[in-house]
């Protein structure tokens, strides 16, 4: 049976074919739309791909100069004549260069530093050098970012050889050049004891003139004495202990030898105590001497009434023995000689204290420097490096 024509044109299907008419539109729409967005992101992934291949190709580029770096940092540590040694935050061992393997062996790798240092090495009179078997080294320390440590040890056996030689050398020209000035020096109090005692022959001397006479010439002969032994004390001047002295005893032993001399003439003294503990290696009987050398000189310098100061003061490694006075100061002339072989400002002295006292210091790898203005006193600061063992630096951390 057919269809009439009124049902196909009837409003219902008109509307369902405007419906499906308009589905279809959007269809076609979103279609060009996923089309186009596909279009784009393919375009993305391209350009993400190119980009993500020249990040990679600049990251394996990176790569190739840290591995060329690397090689040769490593080239260069395993030249380098200076032993190194990388310690992790607990001061364990864990790398060293050949030339630290040389010094130590492999067999510290694991360890704790400070007993490798107690193993091997041996504290010196000089800060941040120590005795490494037959030879001596020099020890710099720098903290890395990772919390751990890099040391640097340098073999200073050559160095320090060489340093002794020209003290050595510097010592034989100053008593060379203190030959003819010793000649002198000697021959004067000789003359006067020769004098003294020719007049002893004489029979007809009285016994008080006879009396006097002996004084004079055995008061010459003393002279005569003290020269000689500042002159033997100048020459082996390097010749130093292992004594271990607490800084704060030998400033007491100094201040109680000389302050009965200063209340003697009449002086105001007075000892300050900072050493902090300080502890130095060396030779007692040698510092003890420089110090009272110069307390005696600042009393000889110092008018009745005046003051004299002994101080100790920690700074940092170094110890600083101070001796200050209220007399009238060191001319520019005299500062540039005083430290020289026999030269003297006071009529009876050997003008070797001062050369023997700078010896002592630079024998403890010291020093002593001077600080006057005339007219408004002098101070001279005897420094002296603490003792390795007692600061606890990088050798024994």
């Amino acid at each position: 049976m057919s269809t009439p024509d009124s049902a196909i044109n009837s409003p219902d299907t008109e509307n369902k074919t405007a419906e499906l008419q308009r589905a279809f539109a959007v269809f076609n729409q979103v279609s060009a739309e996923l089309t186009h967005a596909y279009g784009a992101l393919q375009t993305r992934v391209a350009s993400l791909t190119e980009e993500l291949a020249v990040a990679n190709g600049e990251l394996r580029r990176q790569y190739q100069e840290k591995e060329a770096l690397s090689e040769r940092l490593s080239s260069l540590l395993d030249a380098l004549p200076a032993g190194v040694v990388l310690l992790d935050q607990a001061a364990e061992v864990t790398a060293l260069n050949p030339a630290a393997i040389a010094m130590f062996s492999t067999a510290v790798i694991g360890r704790h530093w400070g007993d490798v240092a107690r193993q091997y090495l041996e504290p010196t009179l000089t800060v941040g050098e120590w005795l490494l078997g037959e030879g001596r080294v020099s020890i710099a320390e720098n903290v890395l970012a990772s919390g751990g440590k890099i040391l640097l040890i340098h073999d200073v056996t050559a160095a320090h050889r060489m340093k002794t030689e020209l003290e050595r050398n510097q010592r034989l020209a100053a008593m060379g050049e203190m030959a003819a000035s010793l000649a002198h020096q000697l021959r004067t109090p000789l003359a006067a004891a020769l004098l003294y005692t020719a007049n002893l022959g004489q029979p007809a001397i009285a016994d008080e003139a006879r009396a006097r006479f002996s004084e004079k010439a055995t008061g010459q002969l003393r002279r005569l004495e003290r020269l000689i032994q500042d002159v033997l004390l100048f020459a082996r001047g390097e010749s130093i202990g292992r004594d271990v002295i607490p800084a704060s005893d030998l400033l007491q032993e100094a201040a109680q030898t000389v302050e009965p001399l200063m209340r003697e003439h009449g002086l105001e003294f007075a000892a300050v105590d900072e050493c902090g503990g300080a502890i130095i290696v060396g030779g007692r009987k040698a510092l003890f001497g420089a110090l009272v050398n110069l307390l005696e000189n600042a009393m000889q310098a110092t008018p009745a009434g005046g003051k004299i100061c002994l101080s100790g003061e920690r700074r940092g490694d170094v110890l600083a023995l101070g001796v200050r006075d209220s007399g009238p100061g060191v001319s520019r002339e005299t500062q540039a000689r005083i430290f020289e072989p026999f030269f003297t400002t006071k009529g009876q002295g050997t003008g070797l204290g001062l050369a023997i006292a700078l010896g002592v210091a630079r024998a403890h790898g010291g020093a002593i420097e001077l600080f006057s203005e005339p007219g408004e006193g002098a101070e001279f600061v005897l420094s002296l490096p603490i003792s390795s063992a007692e600061t606890g630096n990088a050798a024994n951390e």
